[in-house]
């Protein structure tokens, strides 16, 4: 309200109820410019306040949508969390079971290599024993055959375990012949008194002829060299067995001419190839 129009209804209100004196009318006058005053600060005042009340609504409204934007994010935190112990509680749990099978597996293992390693040392061993028997083998057959050896009738050889003496035909055979004659059989009594302490191994008899074809009347019994080559080697193993032997040992093999050890262009080659080999190997 204009301050000029409180004014003058306040000297209206006084002149109504009477005259007053001015002395009374200057002090109704400032009495009423001090309520006018009052009233507009009051007015600014609540204005101030209520535009602070409008922005503290507004913070007040802004503060509740962060406060459950971040109640929300705490809940999935809290469920994120809950679903990573979870997780690393059921891994861990895999992860040891893993661990101790490993570890078992590991224990089995050690067991199996160490038996292995014994069963190894073992098997080296015993092929060790096998070597050494052979080897004494063989030097008892190098001393008890010098005469044989020296004239080219026998030779020994040895080579990774396995003995073979080889015997040239003309020693125990004659001329087309497949029985053992009797300088053969002298000379087949040291092969057998050496043999006869050998436990261990096989005995195979291996017959060998050259390559000149059978002819005459002499294919009516032997048409070929595989059938020459198969009596001499079976009268072989048979005197051996006769001179106890034990059979389960032996052999007897054939080979004709197809496994010479010299060229068969010569006296000299023809007359090797022309054998019986005693070859010691290991059993099956």
């Amino acid at each position: 309200m204009p301050k000029t129009v409180m004014i003058a209804l306040f000297i209206a209100c006084a002149l109504v109820t009477g005259c007053v004196s001015s002395g009374t009318y200057e002090a109704k006058k400032l009495q009423a410019e001090g309520l006018e005053k009052s009233l507009s600060e009051q007015q600014n005042a609540y204005q101030k306040l209520s535009a602070e009340n409008a922005s503290l609504q507004d913070q007040l409204k802004k503060l509740k949508a962060d406060l459950g934007s971040t109640v929300q994010e705490r809940d999935l935190l809290v469920k994120d969390k809950q679903g990573l112990e979870e997780s690393l509680k059921s891994t861990a749990d895999a992860k040891n079971k893993k661990i101790g099978e490993l570890s078992q597996r590991m224990g089995q293992l050690e067991a199996e290599n160490a038996r292995l390693k014994d069963e190894i040392a073992q098997v080296q061993k015993q092929k060790e024993l096998e070597v050494q028997k052979t080897s004494k083998t063989y030097e008892s057959l190098l001393d008890t055959m010098k005469s044989e050896i020296s004239k080219g009738e026998v030779t020994i050889s040895e080579l990774k375990g396995k003995l073979t003496v080889n015997l040239i035909d003309a020693v125990l055979f004659d001329s087309g012949k497949a029985e053992v004659k009797p300088e053969g059989l002298v000379v087949l009594q040291k092969v057998i008194d050496i043999l006869k302490n050998v436990k261990d191994k096989a005995i195979r008899i291996e017959g060998h002829t050259d390559n000149v074809p059978i002819v005459g009347a002499l294919t009516r019994r032997y048409p070929t060299n595989w059938e020459l080559s198969s009596a001499r080697a079976l009268n072989v193993a048979r005197y051996l067995q006769q001179q106890g032997i034990d059979p389960t040992l032996l052999a007897a093999v054939a080979y004709g001419e197809y496994k010479p050890v010299a060229p068969n262009d010569s006296d000299e080659g023809r007359a090797k190839n022309r054998r019986i080999e005693i070859v010691l190997v290991a059993k099956d």
